[in-house]
């Protein structure tokens, strides 16, 4: 044994699908993983430092995802290619999948259109901000 088979034995952890999510613990606090408290009642939560570590873990992760499901997403820029993360990001990649018509515009090259054509999206109502940014950023291949 030992430290981290026993605090895994001692502080458990709690998995749905395959994944941790979050749990009460025997007092009732949100805590997270191997009895990481994350309740802001108990001074739990997470730092800088992994908030950037997990951040960098998922758009690798994303980034991956598309790359499987779009052959060809790694011909892209990287601007553009950072927008598709984006979207991925926030809609799951099966929500971006559902982009039919605007990833078969940005596959053959029409950027200005795919760009429009995102915008007519309930994704475009719900975010505007974020979608009008996301947009232009695919239209112009520039950060914005």
């Amino acid at each position: 044994m030992n430290i981290y088979q026993q605090l895994n034995r001692d502080e458990g952890e709690v998995k749905r699908n395959g994944k941790h999510v979050m749990y009460r613990d025997h007092l009732g606090y949100a805590t997270l993983g191997v009895g990481r408290l994350i309740d802001e009642r108990r001074g739990g939560g997470l730092t800088d430092e992994e908030v950037e570590y997990l951040l960098r873990n998922d758009v690798t992760r994303v980034a991956l995802e598309l790359s499987k499901n779009l052959d060809w997403w790694p011909s892209l820029d990287h601007v553009r290619q950072s927008a598709l993360i984006n979207m991925a990001f926030q809609l799951g990649i099966n929500g971006l999948l559902n982009f039919r018509k605007t990833l078969s515009l940005i596959k053959h090259g029409d950027y200005a259109e795919a760009g429009k054509e995102a915008l007519r999206s309930t994704w475009a109502q719900q975010t505007p901000n974020r979608a009008n940014r996301i947009a232009r950023q695919l239209e112009t291949g520039e950060w914005v």
